[in-house]
């Protein structure tokens, strides 16, 4: 079950994923020759390609195009999955026009905003709403995933906003921690904090 899989095996799938697309040639490739090219350890990726499909073979290893497939299979990347942002600012816009999330099935709809200089413009072909419009255009889009980029004062109105109108899979990018119900799944991305841990390594 994917609900076994622990969450650092699960952000290195993509990694193997990237890895294998960049490859020219078919045919076969170990999980040593994984682990040497992405400076890993073979059995922790061997571990890793287990939670997914893939069959390796002794002395052969994966076929390249089955373990594309398996991964991809195992992320849900044929799956596909409509996505919101929230906060249509700098951040937001670069993610609007942003287009490798359609490498993992996302496509993201649509944008809402409080700013009336930035409602009913289109950022990489996509609407920006109002935000005052949420409750009724999450209804209409169905989207499954969202994206916070509004500052930390709002963040938490808007996570209240979007677990009310049933979307429990949150990526925040405000400086804040939300607090959600149980079910519900927020990743955290705070590029200040980790340029800071960086900093502290000089």
């Amino acid at each position: 079950m994917k609900s076994d899989i622990p969450v650092t095996s699960l952000q290195r799938l993509p990694v193997y994923l990237n890895y294998l697309k960049s490859l020219d040639s078919d045919g076969f490739i170990s999980s040593g020759s994984i682990a040497r090219a992405l400076g890993m350890g073979e059995v922790l990726v061997r571990k890793d390609l287990a939670f997914t499909s893939a069959q390796g073979r002794t002395r052969v290893g994966y076929s390249r195009t089955e373990l594309i497939a398996a991964l991809e299979d195992y992320l849900g990347c044929n799956d596909k999955k409509k996505a919101v942002i929230f906060g249509a600012g700098e951040v937001g816009k670069a993610l609007m026009s942003y287009g490798g999330f359609s490498n993992y099935g996302i496509e993201i709809v649509a944008a809402f905003d409080n700013d009336s200089a930035k409602v009913g413009t289109y950022v990489g072909g996509k609407p920006v709403f109002d935000l005052e419009e949420a409750s009724q255009k999450l209804a209409e889009l169905a989207p499954r995933l969202a994206v916070i980029c509004v500052p930390a004062s709002a963040a938490q109105t808007v996570a209240d906003t979007l677990v009310d109108c049933g979307i429990n899979k949150i990526l925040n990018f405000a400086p804040v921690l939300l607090h959600v119900k149980e079910g519900c799944v927020v990743r955290n991305i705070d590029v200040a904090a980790n340029l800071a841990i960086l900093s502290s390594m000089i």
